[in-house]
């Protein structure tokens, strides 16, 4: 069946050139190909990492400044309705003052003028009662 001649140690010799030629032409080449992806997968790996940690800080750190914000903005909404409240409630107590001092002064003012003419009206009966009582009693009567 086999025949154990010259053939033999020259397709072994053969093959094992193939086999160095390959390794030094494809192998070593696709190896390191392969090796260069998986390197640089894992870095952009790793730097995608650090950056979505970053990211995610940073987010945080957002978070945090928008809360405080929105805790100042309600403190100063608070204290400008609470100015706003102590405002209105002095300018309603100044306008009811002035109302009732307005009320006052007319009521002082009527009351004059019901003085004024209750002595007018008292002049006039006066005069009045001096007429009828000289129409009545006639030039006898002296005053």
């Amino acid at each position: 069946m086999f025949d154990f001649d010259a053939t033999l140690p020259f397709m072994a010799l053969q093959f094992l050139l193939l086999a160095v030629l390959l390794n030094a032409i494809f192998y070593k080449p696709l190896t390191k190909a392969l090796d260069d992806r998986d390197n640089y997968i894992r870095t952009n790996k790793l730097d995608a990492r650090t950056r979505l940690d970053q990211a995610e800080r940073l987010i945080k750190d957002y978070e945090m400044q928008l809360a405080d914000a929105r805790k100042k903005s309600q403190a100063l909404i608070a204290e400008a309705e609470a100015e706003a409240q102590k405002i209105y409630a002095q300018r309603v107590a100044e306008a009811q003052r002035e109302a009732q001092m307005q009320r006052e002064q007319a009521a002082s003012e009527i009351e004059r003028q019901k003085q004024a003419a209750l002595s007018s009206l008292e002049q006039q009966v006066d005069s009045l009662s001096q007429q009828i009582l000289g129409k009545l009693l006639g030039a006898n009567y002296a005053r």
